[in-house]
């Protein structure tokens, strides 16, 4: 799956080369305007299945659970059997929660927290090439190529880093942008930071030299 996914990934990159369509990362500058707009487009997180979660119920430590969704999405805290997790926001999941243990709690107040995450393809930023730790991150709000580069460990010596592509979107919507991780990651230079959205994927080739 992963080759098959990483070819389409290089034959669309090529093609954007080819026909010019490669675009300049400028445009996808990491300032605050651009974090802030950035964070506000992108969806919120849905809980998938083996996120693991800490639900808090208040004033009712008897209650609160570590718990990790199982692979059919469900959960199962104290008073709540097999309840739908997967697909719904922590928000969302948390008062459906609420309605549940309002039978046996008084206004009962649910809080739920995703300590630590799956997501689904569309919720992460994926690396491929060379990277030092070539991998998928679930996105977090605010994130940008410099979080994700210290995530994948960096570059290897083989990276042509300055001829890395950030692919954004699907089928005809899909854009490519030239990234400066040499500059960014071996020089410094800040400016060359642009922030990513769920689903984007970050290709390093290998340098011919």
């Amino acid at each position: 799956m992963m080759v098959r996914l990483l070819i389409g990934i290089l034959a669309a990159t090529l093609a954007a080369c080819a026909s010019g369509n490669l675009r300049d990362a400028r445009e996808l500058q990491a300032n605050g305007a651009d974090l802030e707009a950035a964070a506000a487009s992108a969806p919120e997180y849905l809980v998938g299945p083996l996120d693991q979660l800490e639900v808090f119920v208040w004033r009712a430590p008897e209650l609160s659970t570590k718990v990790t969704v199982r692979p059919d999405g469900r959960i199962s805290t104290p008073l709540v059997e097999d309840m739908v997790a997967a697909g719904k926001t922590p928000t969302v999941l948390a008062k459906d929660l609420e309605r549940s243990l309002a039978k046996y709690v008084k206004t009962p107040q649910v809080t739920v927290i995703v300590s630590n995450f799956t997501s689904t393809p569309e919720q992460q930023v994926r690396v491929l090439g060379e990277a030092q730790r070539p991998i998928a991150l679930p996105y977090q709000s605010g994130m940008t190529v410099l979080d994700v580069m210290v995530e994948v460990g960096g570059l290897t010596e083989f990276a042509a880093g300055n001829k890395a592509v950030l692919i954004r979107g699907k089928g005809e919507e899909r854009q490519s942008y030239r990234l400066k991780l040499d500059d960014l990651l071996r020089k410094g230079e800040i400016n060359a930071n642009v922030a990513v959205l769920p689903g984007d994927v970050i290709l390093i080739p290998e340098s011919l030299f």
